[in-house]
């Protein structure tokens, strides 16, 4: 067991996350593990937690700098996007774009979100034909993969990964995401269609406005 203090942060009713947060509880002395989703708040308890290492898998929390500063060896996180898509609705936009290639990143935490230094990056093709719900499903199984990677790293004692790596633009917002999901009257079929299909995942988010009334699109 090592001896690092560990604050294991992820994604709440998520296979992978559970995995990797198994591995944890596994290889470190009586780490500190959360799960949840962005609606619900961070724990009270992190706010109090000084530790070697924070580490957030799949997880849509966002870390003020106080509790990035408590990790005295790094804040990692593991998103699942690559360094084009920052930021929240990353597979969403990159579906939208039609992008040819995607992956997902390891990357070392600042307060603003996915802007720290990047760690490692795993990339792969993307089909016309791939939906939001399989592209997230291969870049959780990709993370789960890096994951274990960086941690083999951290308990052999050996130097972390460096990439030349840098992100490509400022983080999506969630502003953004729901931007995307709003269809409106004047737009074509085509970019309808591109709409909806960027922003179903086992359900459609889309949605249209009539004047104070809001109306979502049903599978």
């Amino acid at each position: 067991m090592h001896d690092f203090r560990v604050l294991f942060l992820c994604k709440k009713d998520n296979v992978y996350a559970q995995r990797a947060a198994e591995f944890i509880s596994s290889h470190f002395k009586n780490p500190l593990i959360f799960a949840g989703d962005r609606k619900e708040p961070l724990p009270q308890k992190v706010f109090t937690w000084q530790g070697d290492l924070l580490i957030s898998f799949i997880s849509s929390w966002i870390y003020p700098q106080s509790l990035l500063n408590a990790a005295k060896s790094g804040a990692i996180n593991f998103h699942p996007g690559s360094p084009e898509y920052p930021g929240t609705g990353c597979t969403n936009f990159a579906i939208y774009h039609g992008a040819k290639e995607y992956g997902v990143t390891a990357h070392y935490m600042k307060a603003l979100v996915d802007s720290g230094d990047i760690i490692s990056v795993k990339r792969f093709p993307l089909k016309e034909e791939d939906s939001v719900y399989e592209v997230t499903q291969h870049c959780h199984a990709l993370v789960e993969e890096m994951f274990y990677e960086i941690m083999e790293c951290i308990l052999q004692g050996r130097s972390l990964p460096v990439t030349t790596e840098t992100w490509k633009r400022k983080p999506y917002t969630r502003k953004e995401l729901n931007e995307l999901c709003e269809i409106k009257p004047e737009m074509t079929e085509e970019e309808i269609a591109r709409r909806i299909k960027a922003t179903t995942y086992k359900t459609p988010w889309a949605f249209t406005r009539i004047g104070e009334r809001v109306f979502k699109l049903q599978s």
